[in-house]
């Protein structure tokens, strides 16, 4: 009898069915989780604008450019360095981000819309988490690849994403100033 015909047990091993197409893991990429909720919220975003006016909404316009901006635009862009460069980031601390991303941005959006401050401060904080992570993640390549013209590229974008990086975070405390100004 042949492996092909015996029936499997100790000495043989049941064979694994051939899969075709691409293998994929079980789990997505945090580069690609990133860029989906981006681009959704952009979506969502534009969405909110259309019927911002007609239904007289009184946030409509500011949700209309957060959801844009700050949930879809930046968290698309906090998604790309992850497809140039995905070691540098530990699975771990990358899905704290995104989950860090997004709660914070409903607790912000959701505390502007019900008048609480408090649950403004709270999602900036998760916010202010999720950006330390994309900014240690953001570091520049230190092997010899840096010296090529590839790898000064590389170098120039990780910086340019810091830089956004910077100045989101730099955006949150005005943020939270508002919200209180606003609401006090």
């Amino acid at each position: 009898m042949t492996a092909s015909t015996e029936p499997a047990g100790a000495n043989n091993p049941p064979r694994k069915q051939a899969r075709f197409g691409p293998q994929r893991s079980s789990t997505p990429d945090q580069g690609s989780v990133l860029t989906a909720v981006g681009v959704s919220s952009v979506v969502l975003g534009g969405l909110v604008a259309a019927v911002s006016g007609p239904l007289d909404l009184a946030h409509g316009s500011w949700l209309a450019a957060y959801l844009v901006l700050v949930c879809g635009v930046a968290q698309a862009a906090m998604g790309q360095p992850r497809f140039r460069r995905a070691e540098v980031m530990q699975p771990r601390r990358g899905w704290v981000q995104i989950g860090g991303w997004n709660v914070g941005n409903a607790m912000v959006i959701g505390g502007t819309l019900t008048a609480l401050p408090p649950v403004v401060d709270l999602g900036s904080v998760a916010l202010i988490i999720a950006l330390a992570i994309a900014f240690h993640a953001a570091r520049s390549a230190s092997d010899a690849s840096a010296c090529s013209p590839a790898g000064r590229a590389s170098r120039l974008l990780d910086r340019a994403y810091r830089a956004l990086l910077l100045v989101l975070a730099c955006s949150l405390p005005a943020g939270i100033l508002l919200s209180h100004l606003h609401h006090s």
